[in-house]
């Protein structure tokens, strides 16, 4: 097991403004991948099959961190707040609604062994 952060971070665009929040979105992409924790951070696009019919919001970040505190680190970088700001919180934002969740691999009360 591992102490890995994966974050799910759904957006749900206002009529009419997919695209824009996706450019957006994607123009995050380059500076949160040079963090020292980041593993992996890719903005996606919901697409249709018949084997995978779930609920979710079109718009979503797959994201690794290699621990909590460097998920936390980057969610306080000015450029995320602002984008949150901006495109989330403001009247006239793209987002009409967001879903921000983080996961973890290890089980509850795994004994995973302590290294020096």
């Amino acid at each position: 097991m591992s102490k890995k952060v994966y974050c799910i971070a759904q957006f749900q665009p206002k009529p009419g403004k997919a695209d824009e929040l996706f450019k957006v979105l994607q123009s995050l992409e380059p500076n949160s991948n040079r963090e020292d924790g980041c593993l992996q951070y890719i903005v996606t696009r919901q697409i249709a099959s018949p084997f995978a019919e779930g609920k979710s919001f079109p718009i979503a970040f797959n994201e690794i961190w290699a621990d909590l505190a460097s998920f936390e680190a980057h969610c306080q970088r000015s450029e995320i707040k602002h984008f949150f700001e901006t495109y989330c919180l403001a009247e006239d934002g793209l987002a009409a609604d967001w879903n921000v969740c983080i996961y973890s691999d290890e089980p509850a009360n795994f004994d995973a062994p302590v290294f020096g």
